[in-house]
């Protein structure tokens, strides 16, 4: 079981790659949607840019550190699977099966940010946005903590962490919008 923990480390690398693909994504589009109220000629050429970025971010990065991270993880329960006898994997696969529901989302949103039409707001995108973060959380104290009384707390954290993701959001859309009124 030597090559378990390289295994596992590989796994894990990967995970925090694709984490760090989703995170960034939606803030791409963010600022796609916000280049579409842009003059001509700043719209033309910031779009075109952002358009590279996230073909890039997501065809270099986002889909292989996916792929991969699947791959390791099929190999680690396939060398401990006692581990899908146990609630805490049960729960967590229903995070991961939620995580590849918001990547398909996102390849979506990314189809449509390569044809110049993305529908969301700003502010909508934000909120998506925050997606990948309550998944992330969830899944780490879940893997960490195992325990079914841990994990009471930690989908109260969940909704906390939820609650001020959703102030601080709209906290942030008050100064910005008070910024551009002093403008």
């Amino acid at each position: 079981m030597e090559y378990y923990n390289y295994i596992k480390a590989l796994h894990l690398i990967f995970v925090i790659t694709w984490f760090a693909g989703l995170f960034y994504i939606p803030r791409l589009f963010i600022y796609q949607i916000e280049t579409y109220k842009k003059a001509p000629i700043e719209k033309e050429v910031i779009g075109k840019q952002l358009q590279v970025m996230t073909k890039r971010l997501w065809y270099i990065i986002t889909w292989p550190s996916a792929i991969l991270a699947s791959i390791f993880a099929i190999v680690l329960l396939l060398l401990q699977p006692a581990w899908l006898q146990q609630g805490w994997m049960h729960v967590k696969l229903t995070f991961v099966l939620l995580l590849f529901i918001y990547h398909g989302k996102c390849h979506l949103l990314f189809l449509a940010s390569q044809k110049g039409q993305l529908k969301w707001s700003s502010n909508k995108m934000r909120i998506f946005n925050e997606g990948a973060t309550l998944i992330l959380f969830s899944v780490v104290f879940l893997v960490i903590l195992k325990s079914s009384i841990n994990w009471i707390f930690g989908v109260i954290g969940i909704f906390v962490l939820a609650i001020m993701l959703m102030l601080g959001i709209k906290l942030y859309k008050r100064i910005r919008e008070r910024k551009q009124l002093n403008k």
